[in-house]
């Protein structure tokens, strides 16, 4: 309890917010805005929102006996992987009772308002100019993600929260160029229980830390290549690994739900137009995780109204670029090329999590990617601008 605390208090000191007050006062902007649009709508029950508050009635039945709980719930996946909605859901109905929707709402406001604040301190610790972070506040407030995700009474916010958090952590051991191996265990813990889909995150952060010790990100010309070369090869790696499963583990329910999806040519879920034909050989098989891979990115879909896809696009026209010019005149701010590195570990982990899983209808599960990805945007001016006054 005691590390989170350092954190916060290292996040929220008040030379932070007295020497940056344009950059706080453009945080506190933003938050209105977006926190605006979501109070104004209310909160959104998904199907899985009604799980949790079936699972919180559980737990508060039992007193909080995490143990107790976690024996008596039989989902096909371990009900550990979530502990943490499930206890927020619980303590909201605990306290709040009937309104306890509207204090999960509350609270993920409360997690979304901290997020902009880490994501600028991250920026900061890594000395990008204020004037850069200002400039790109603005593509958080009309990110589709930020202003879909946070009203619903589901673990994605809290999630993101918790990405962008080890995302700061990370970056702070970047800039020290010592990991925090204590802090970064308990954080990497919460998220583990978070949900599910926290596997790739907790790969991406494991990952990260071994190749640190490799110092590939000196070469960003290599850099990339090896990240090119990974991609590509990752739907051959499913392919095969689909063929495993089929030979060896057909019976098992979890596993057969994957593959059969393979099977019925699905890339993106309950979207029929995305889907192929049934797949028959080794390179339908391929071409089918190729396309999820890529899809796991796409800002287009036939049901999304003409703002969406504008600002979908948008968004992803900026960290593409961001990305590309990080790739051509990157090398010379070690901690800003590891930093970048690790965002793009992470967002690859995710993509291909899900490309051989499950890409959701409304791609919900590339939120949390959404904010380190964004960094990417200042931390390219900042090089940018770098270059320039080096090279007048």
């Amino acid at each position: 309890m005691q590390l989170i605390k350092n954190i916060l208090k290292n996040i929220f000191l008040t030379e932070f917010i007295f020497k940056n007050k344009y950059i706080f006062t453009s945080i506190l902007l933003s938050f209105f805005l977006i926190s605006y649009y979501h109070l104004s709508i209310g909160y959104v029950m998904s199907s899985d929102s009604y799980t949790y508050s079936t699972w919180a009635d559980d737990l508060i039945k039992l007193k909080f006996n995490l143990k107790e709980y976690y024996l008596q719930n039989s989902f096909i996946v371990s009900s550990v992987f979530y502990t943490t909605p499930v206890i927020l859901a619980a303590l909201c109905k605990f306290f709040f009772g009937t309104e306890w929707q509207y204090a999960f709402l509350f609270l993920n406001m409360f997690f979304l308002f901290l997020s902009l604040i880490i994501f600028t301190k991250s920026l900061l610790i890594l000395n990008v100019r204020p004037i850069l972070i200002f400039i790109t506040m603005p593509t958080l407030v009309v990110s589709v993600d930020l202003l879909v995700w946070p009203r619903y009474i589901l673990s994605d916010m809290s999630f993101a929260f918790l990405v962008v958090l080890i995302t700061y952590v990370i970056i702070r051991c970047i800039v020290k160029n010592k990991f925090d191996y204590s802090i970064i265990f308990l954080l990497t813990l919460m998220i583990l229980i978070s949900r599910p889909s926290s596997l790739p995150v907790v790969f991406a952060i494991l990952s990260f830390i071994l190749i640190s010790k490799a110092s590939i990100y000196k070469n960003i010309k290599l850099t990339f290549i090896i990240i090119f070369t990974i991609f590509m090869l990752t739907p051959c790696m499913f392919t095969i690994l689909y063929y495993f499963i089929e030979l060896n583990y057909s019976e098992n329910i979890q596993l057969s739900f994957l593959t059969e999806m393979v099977k019925s040519g699905m890339i993106i879920h309950d979207r029929p137009e995305t889907w192929i034909a049934a797949p028959n050989t080794f390179i339908d098989i391929l071409k089918i995780y190729f396309l999820r891979l890529v899809n796991f990115f796409n800002p287009y879909a036939e049901s999304f109204s003409t703002i969406h896809i504008i600002l979908n696009s948008f968004q992803f026209f900026l960290v593409l670029l961001s990305s590309i010019t990080w790739i051509f005149i990157g090398g010379n701010v070690k901690s800003i090329d590891r930093t970048i590195l690790f965002i793009l570990l992470l967002s690859f982990s995710v993509a291909s999590f899900h490309a051989f899983t499950l890409i959701d209808y409304d791609w919900r599960y590339r939120f949390p990617t959404i904010l380190p990805l964004i960094m990417i945007l200042p931390l390219s001016m900042e090089i940018f601008l770098k270059k320039i006054i080096r090279n007048p």
